[in-house]
């Protein structure tokens, strides 16, 4: 039946996730492509394998560990072939985590088995809270010292068991220092316990890398995200 909402047969329905859309087409487009940033640019400014795509985006910076190594698909496709993809494109065997903002298919047969939903969480900047309140010191990141502080806490405190024992370099590269990334830890005296990465991209800043310790001796988590 014919509609006055019907555009015309040759018109082509733009669907949100064209390449070419701006990034704050969406805020899910934004999110999708800030993530896709946060997969690609620690490996990219390390020298490591990275690949970023119409379709997908990711950075492999090691051989174990679940956040080490990501693959943001940016457009709804199929993932298998992202899947496929990545396996053509990035080192072949490695572990790494997909992210999809849209949710998928059973993919064990593809090797990858589901993790979780978790929710986009936006927090607008004129949004009114109430400062946290902490005996910690909250210090920026401005040395490799701090970088191997805020790795130890976030594997000791997430936990990423499969980064133990800790070795420096294998989550945060010097060249974070001067990037997008910004990373915080919080300290009781000289004991780090806390940490948590804020990186810009697409408009938007995106929090990753949150985990607290409370046994700076054992790496009892309490808290992550």
């Amino acid at each position: 039946m014919a509609s006055s909402m019907l555009p015309p047969e040759d018109e082509t329905l733009a669907t949100g996730w064209e390449p070419d859309l701006p990034a704050a087409d969406s805020l899910v487009r934004q999110a999708v492509l800030a993530h896709a940033s946060w997969a690609t640019d620690p490996a990219r400014r390390a020298g490591k394998p990275w690949y970023d795509g119409d379709t997908w985006a990711g950075g492999f910076l090691g051989d174990r560990g679940p956040l080490t190594n990501w693959v943001v698909q940016k457009q709804p496709v199929d993932p298998a072939e992202v899947i496929a993809d990545v396996a053509r494109e990035l080192p072949n065997n490695l572990p790494y985590l997909y992210v999809s903002a849209w949710p998928t298919r059973d993919l064990r047969e593809h090797g990858l088995a589901l993790v979780g939903h978790p929710p986009l969480m936006v927090r607008f900047p004129e949004a009114a809270t109430t400062p946290p309140v902490t005996d910690l010191e909250i210090r920026q990141v401005t040395d490799e010292a701090g970088l191997a502080d805020a790795e130890r806490v976030l594997i000791e405190g997430y936990p990423l068991p499969e980064l133990q024992p800790v070795e420096p370099g294998i989550l945060y590269h010097a060249t974070l220092l001067d990037s997008r990334s910004t990373i915080w830890v919080g300290y009781d005296g000289d004991v780090p316990l806390a940490t948590a990465t804020a990186h810009d991209a697409a408009g938007l800043t995106v929090v990753e890398n949150v985990a607290v310790v409370s046994d700076p001796d054992r790496g009892t988590a309490v808290q992550q995200g």
